[in-house]
């Protein structure tokens, strides 16, 4: 399969990228008071940049989306520049699971920390995604990831 990567950075593009994971991981149309609630709530409080979704497509059909939020948080000895990277809605429809394409957007989203001088990268999973961050370094914490 050829999996290709594209980034969103836009709000009308992150929007429409978070309703498709209501849509397809919720199985339920999103409510369009709140996805203008969101909007509203990104254009007022996420700076610019702060925010990258990826959307993969596998030969040119939609297949799965991811993101990552950077943020600071305090410097320590494991982090001295207190970058830190939340990847967050990862979702891949389940015709293209186990065909690479989690681990290519999750690949993707590191490099992206990693560019931006991130020292921490945390994640939330299900017991389902664990064999794939793990294969990516991920250690479990209480309720999340690291790498």
């Amino acid at each position: 399969m050829n999996i290709g990567l594209r980034e969103v950075t836009a709000i009308p593009t992150l929007m429409h990228w978070r309703a498709e994971v209501i849509r397809h991981v919720f199985g339920v149309e999103p409510d369009r008071r709140l996805l203008v609630m969101n909007r509203r709530y990104y254009r007022e409080h996420i700076p610019d940049g702060s925010h990258i979704a990826i959307c993969a497509a596998c030969d040119g059909e939609d297949a799965g989306c991811g993101g990552v939020c950077f943020t600071d948080e305090l410097p320590s000895p494991d982090n001295p520049s207190g970058k830190c990277a939340y990847l967050m809605n990862i979702y891949v429809r389940e015709s293209f699971r186990r065909h690479g394409v989690a681990h290519a957007i999750v690949s993707h989203l590191i490099g992206l920390a990693r560019s931006r001088g991130c020292g921490k990268i945390y994640l939330e999973t299900t017991d389902e995604g664990k064999p794939v961050y793990t294969s990516l370094g991920f250690h479990d914490l209480p309720g999340m990831m690291k790498l």
